[in-house]
Parts: structure tokens; sequence; C-alpha cells
């Protein structure tokens, strides 16, 4: 079902915003529609969405960083995953926009910090139409706010069974909601990075913005970065 690129030369984005979604549940869909990309059965997808409150810890298995026992956490209803993306410890949680890009990398010309670097920049532009002023740390993935992370970025570059290249998972976790820092972040130490801290939209604007607005407009962001077409995002 790959699909050829339109007289501009744009591919098509199968973009959908989700809803909150179980890790459990959103780790497997990401693995099924990575082998079906690749297998050129489904269309390059952005995935959207929210989880309930978790903390993974990526590749760089840094247990420590976590800061609550096993009783602490089910007390407070936060689920645990070791997963296979690349990076720290991390909190998902209600009121953050998960993307998950699922997209092929041809071989020709393979840049993959250039991918993590158009991940920072699509949040990056997004925050300037609000005046906010956000960019980057040379030795940290991510997009900040000052000294204060905003966005979080982990990935994994599936390599492709079927073509030349990788199908990228995981992805950025952009924090909206006032308050979150407080929600899930206080329990670990994020990323490993103890010196700086954590914010959100809706702390640095004083907005309200939801999670599905945020999402609605982040899209053409990511369309512009990575050269789709933007169309609606399915809901």
């Amino acid at each position: 079902m790959a699909e050829a690129a339109n007289a501009n030369g744009l591919k098509r984005l199968d973009a959908r915003y989700l809803g909150e979604v179980g890790y459990a549940e959103g780790w497997e869909l990401q693995k099924a529609y990575v082998k079906e990309i690749d297998r050129e059965e489904r269309q390059e997808t952005l995935l959207l969405l929210q989880h309930p409150p978790t903390y993974t810890i990526g590749s760089d298995r840094h247990p420590e960083h976590l800061l609550l026992g096993e009783e602490e956490l089910k007390q407070r209803g936060i689920s645990l995953f070791q997963i296979d993306r690349g990076g720290d410890i991390t909190y998902h949680g209600p009121g953050q926009l998960v993307g998950y890009p699922l997209l092929y990398l041809d071989a020709a010309g393979l840049d993959l910090h250039a991918y993590l670097r158009g991940l920072e920049q699509v949040i990056i532009n997004w925050l300037g139409e609000y005046g906010i002023e956000a960019g980057r740390k040379p030795e940290y993935t991510g997009v900040w706010v000052g000294d204060r992370k905003i966005a979080a970025i982990g990935v994994k570059f599936n390599k492709a069974r079927q073509r030349r290249g990788f199908i990228t998972s995981h992805g950025f976790a952009l924090n909206i909601k006032a308050g979150i820092a407080a929600d899930g972040f206080s329990g670990i130490i994020p990323c490993g990075i103890e010196q700086y801290g954590v914010t959100s939209f809706n702390d640095l604007t004083g907005l309200e913005m939801t999670v599905e607005e945020a999402a609605d407009q982040l899209l053409p962001y990511f369309a512009e970065i990575f050269h789709y077409e933007c169309g609606e995002l399915i809901k």
C-alpha cells in the first residue's frame, strides 16, 4: 500500500489521534505497523496519543534513576516497562502528547541524527508560534526552554527486511498539561539528568491547551519538516 508521491513530490502520511492507549497496547501496535510498512502493506504513519501513568526505561538501563519502589508504584497507579528505544527513564501520562512516527528511512544518504533533530525541530517550530523560545542542549536530545525540558525524544530504528533502510518507532513525548512535572516526573530522575527540570506548554503560556488540540496543531509542522502531504488528523 505504499503510496507514490504527489505532483509536489510529497508522500501521503496516515496521521491518527488515538486518545488514551495503554502502554503495552501502544507498543504492540507500533510493532505491527512497522512490519506492515516494511512489507509496503501500510502507509507511513504518525500515531498521536496519550498514555495512562507509565515509566519507561530505555536501552541505557539505569534503574537507579527510578526513585519509587514497587509498592509506591502500585499506590500511585504507575506502570513500569523496560523497552527497546534509546535513552534512559522517562514518564508518560495524561496531559502529555506522545507521538510515534512509523516512517521508512531509505538507506541512500541516510542520516539518523538528522531524523532526531527533525523531531526536535517540529516541536521547536510549533512552540515558536506561541512566542516560546525553545531549543536544544548540545549534550542531550529533546526540546528545552531554558533549563527545563518540555519534550523528550527516544526512538528505535528497525532494520527493514524487505527494503534497504530502516522503519522508525517510538518518538517524542511533549508535555502539555500544567503541573505534569509533579504528576509523575517527581518519581524519577528524568533521562538521568539531575541538574535540570521539566516544564509544560500550559505552565509556560497560562493557556489550557488540550492534548487533542495540540495534536491537531502539531501535524502540519511535522508534515513540513519531514516532507509529507498534510491531510486531516484521523480520530
